[in-house]
This record gives structure tokens, C-alpha cells and sequence, in this order.
């Protein structure tokens, strides 16, 4: 119940003040501040482990073609990136029109499991307009790139600066205003890297698809 997790939430974040307080020997009456303060530190700590626990247990999950949730997912990306072309057969070189490198794209997500798939498909959900521009960038004919495969490079990108703590400025400052930073923020975290990405790769205009890992 999301109420019983809030409340859980607050008791290890109090419990951990309290713990700091008696091990400090910080006197509250003369710091009355110190405890909302250092809280509020305990709170984005907290959160930033929380979000990364959360992230890496949807990384570990594979992608299972039995499983009728995922199948539904990777068709739900279909129509997202190409809504008035159809998709001939489950098995078809049509993948590699929006970045896969064959005709199954479940072998594509082998490295990151389902969040290489979860993150752009909550790309092309909430930024459908953008996606599809990223496509027609990755299907120039002299700078394109695979775009699902970028995709989920990008996603190790963001999971790796999330689990070594390089990404803790910013969802510290999420927490400042969101509280606890949520799988969406994950989210929208990945899709600023990728439209970034984009962007650089098209102003450097490079030579091959081996510029790559350079760019």
C-alpha cells in the first residue's frame, strides 16, 4: 500500500536522524535546526538508493518473448515510432527500420533487460513527436544511426552514471523539489541523454556508425 511505504519511508528516515543525533551528542535544544536539516540530507540519500534499487531490479528482469506483457510492450513501441506502418510478422527485417540490429529484438535487450526497452518506450510515449524525429534522424542516408540500439546504449549510460553516483547532483535537486525521485524522473533522466545525444550527433555529422562509442 503506498500509504504503509510513505509511513515505512519516514520511520527509517527518523529512525537514522535519531541514531546521528545520539551518536553526535547533538543537542537539539541548542541546534533546533540540525534535525530537519540533516533529514533532509538523509531523505536524498535515501531516495537516491531507493530510485537505484528500483532501476536495477527492472535492468535484471529479461526480456521473455513468452511473456505476453513484454510482447504487448515491444508491439506498443511499434506503433509509437512507425503508427501508419503495420508490422508484416513478430519476426521481420521491419526492426531494423527503427534501430534493431535483426529480426528479433529481444536479442537487443539481452544487456539491459527490460529497461533498455521500458525507457524508450517511455520516450516515444511521452515525447511521441520528438521520437519520431529522432527516427528520421537515424534513417538519414549518410548520418543516420541504429536508433533502438543507441537507445539502449543510452540506457547503460544513465543506469551506469545512476549506480557509480556520478547522477546524485541531479536527483538530489529532484528530491529538494519532488520529494523521493520516482522511475519517471529515471526516465525523463534517459530521455534528456538520448535527445542530447541526437543533437551532437548530428551537428558532428560523422563519418560512419563506427564514430560511435567516439561520440
Amino acid at each position: 500500500h503506498p500509504l504503509s511505504e510513505e509511513l515505512i519511508q519516514e520511520e527509517i528516515v527518523d529512525r537514522a536522524v535519531k541514531t546521528i543525533v545520539l551518536a553526535k551528542k547533538i543537542s537539539v535544544k541548542i541546534h533546533p535546526g540540525f534535525a530537519f536539516g540533516v533529514g533532509r540530507c538523509v531523505e536524498a540519500i535515501y531516495g537516491y538508493k531507493r530510485l537505484a534499487t528500483i532501476v536495477d531490479e527492472i535492468r535484471l528482469i529479461q526480456y521473455d518473448p513468452s511473456n505476453p506483457m513484454h510482447e504487448e510492450r515491444l508491439m506498443e513501441l511499434w506503433k509509437n515510432l512507425m503508427p501508419d506502418v503495420p508490422l508484416e510478422a513478430r519476426i521481420t527485417k521491419q526492426w531494423q527500420d527503427i534501430g534493431f540490429q535483426g529480426d528479433d529484438p529481444y536479442t537487443d535487450f539481452r544487456g539491459m533487460g527490460l529497461l533498455g526497452l521500458e525507457n524508450l518506450l517511455f520516450f516515444t510515449r511521452e515525447y511521441a513527436g520528438t521520437a519520431r524525429h529522432l527516427l528520421s534522424h537515424s534513417q538519414h542516408p549518410k548520418y543516420g544511426y541504429t536508433l533502438a540500439v543507441v537507445s539502449i546504449n543510452i540506457s547503460h549510460m544513465a543506469w551506469r552514471l545512476l549506480m557509480d553516483g556520478r547522477a546524485k547532483s541531479h536527483f538530489y535537486n529532484i528530491s529538494r523539489i519532488y520529494g523521493y525521485p520516482s522511475l519517471e524522473h529515471f526516465h525523463q533522466f534517459y530521455c534528456y541523454l538520448l535527445f542530447e545525444f541526437d543533437m551532437y550527433w548530428m551537428k558532428t555529422k560523422p563519418e560512419n556508425l563506427m564514430q560511435f562509442n567516439v561520440v
